[in-house]
């Protein structure tokens, strides 16, 4: 987890965990979760034995169906 922030567009809220090569705040990965867990059971277990070129592949996917507005603001901590 290299990065800064999410790699979601105009996320700028802090990495939690791995989406392929990059990473994505917990709010983007639970709902990576579920599109995986949507597309069906073997798509959901078949993903842990993928290489990462195949990962970011599905993640890039995934992105895709992101709307703008969903996007959650980043909440400054005190």
């Amino acid at each position: 987890m290299q990065d800064i922030h999410c790699c979601v567009p105009n996320c700028l809220a802090n990495p939690y965990a791995p989406a392929g090569t990059r990473s994505v705040c917990k709010d983007h990965f639970l709902n990576f979760l579920t599109w995986r867990r949507r597309r069906g059971p073997q798509m959901f277990h078949a993903y842990a034995g993928m290489a990462m070129e195949k990962r970011d592949t599905i993640a890039a996917e995934w992105m895709k169906t992101i709307r703008r507005d969903e996007i959650p603001a980043a909440v400054p901590k005190l």
